[in-house]
C-alpha cells in the first residue's frame, strides 16, 4: 500500500522515473516534467490498485502551482517511484479532479 509521503520523498530525492508509457502521456498532454512533479508534491492518493501481474499502484490527484489538475498512476521498481501513466482528468471520465463522471467508477 502506497504512503503519500514516500511518494513525495522519491521525487524531491530524484528517485523516480516515467515509464514509457508514462513519458508519452505526459507529452501528449503537453505537461512538462515539472508539471507532473508539481503534481506528485501536493497531490493525495485517490486509488489504490493490488497486484495485477505487474505490482500494485495507485492513483494520485494534484495541482500544479499554476492550478492545472495533474492524475498520475505510480508503481515501483525496487525502491524507485514509477510514474505509470500521467494525464490531465477531463469529462466524461471526471467531473472534478477527485470525482469520476458517469463513465467511470466512484472514488
Amino acid at each position: 500500500m502506497f504512503k503519500i509521503e514516500w511518494i513525495v520523498e522519491r521525487v524531491k530525492n530524484e528517485e523516480y522515473y516515467f515509464s514509457k508509457h508514462g513519458d508519452q502521456e505526459r507529452q501528449n498532454d503537453n505537461l512538462t516534467i515539472e508539471e507532473v512533479e508539481e503534481a506528485l508534491l501536493s497531490g493525495r492518493i485517490l486509488e489504490q490498485y493490488e497486484e495485477t501481474g505487474r505490482g500494485e499502484s495507485c492513483l494520485i490527484a494534484g495541482f500544479t502551482n499554476a492550478g492545472k489538475p495533474i492524475h498520475v498512476v505510480c508503481g515501483t521498481r525496487g525502491e524507485l517511484l514509477v510514474v505509470i501513466t500521467v494525464y490531465i482528468p477531463h469529462l466524461p471520465k471526471f467531473k472534478t479532479p477527485y470525482e469520476r463522471g458517469k463513465n467511470g467508477k466512484s472514488l
